[in-house]
């Protein structure tokens, strides 16, 4: 009979060079914005899941959304600048 066992250590060992790099840190930073647009938005979603949503509902979700869209945006154009000037 063969056991079936977590390894554990595996998972939770520390690895120094799993961290995080200088790059991906500033990657994370130039997203945050929209990742917390998203969240606002997901934010007025739920809180009107549990009820009938009135009018000031509609447009906080209506705003958040605009909202986490143009962070999308501005993100993509970003981007989209870095890698225009090394084209080659």
């Amino acid at each position: 009979m063969e056991h079936i066992v977590t390894v554990q250590e595996a998972v939770t060992a520390f690895v120094p060079w799993r961290e995080p790099t200088a790059g991906e840190l500033d990657a994370i930073e130039l997203e945050m914005p929209a990742i917390t647009a998203d969240l606002d938005w997901l934010e007025a979603v739920i809180i009107t899941l549990d009820r009938t949503p009135t009018e000031l509902d509609t447009r906080r979700v209506r705003r958040e959304r605009r909202r986490a869209l143009d962070a999308r945006r501005d993100l993509a154009n970003r981007t989209a600048e870095s890698f225009a000037g090394g084209a080659a």
